[in-house]
């Protein structure tokens, strides 16, 4: 399955959520994402079957390998245009909403020579926010 953003985001409200708490239920990410709970059921059962996220017996939902990387990923995007557009003179709450949309259209490829070019002593490693 191709993800939408829609569903990048979830991945990444997951990792978001786990790195926070330590541990992420579906009511986590509807107050995280302002998206009602049956739009997270529905999500979740979509991405779990896709096997991104796993249902865990005590009800709280983690990421399999290939979740965690492809919220990594869009994480890493998401803190990379922020930070960017902060530092030109973006207000931080436009900042945040623009680089959530740029995080999901821009090709690795593009990303990798932006990042580069911020930081070109360091091609691989993101700094970060904390």
């Amino acid at each position: 399955m191709a993800l939408t953003s829609s569903m990048e985001d979830y991945l990444e409200a997951v990792l978001i959520l786990h790195q926070k708490h330590g541990s992420v239920r579906g009511v986590d990410i509807a107050v995280h994402l302002g998206v009602t709970k049956p739009s997270v059921s529905r999500a979740v059962k979509e991405l779990s079957k896709s096997e991104y996220i796993v249902k865990n017996t005590d009800g709280t939902l983690s990421l399999t390998d290939s979740g965690l990387q492809i919220a990594t990923q869009i994480y890493e995007k998401h803190q990379f245009f922020t930070r960017q557009l902060i530092e030109a003179g973006v207000p931080q709450d436009i900042a945040a909403q623009d680089a959530c949309k740029l995080e999901h259209v821009i090709s690795e490829t593009s990303y990798k020579k932006l990042r580069e070019a911020a930081w070109p002593s360091s091609r691989e490693v993101i700094p970060s926010d904390e």
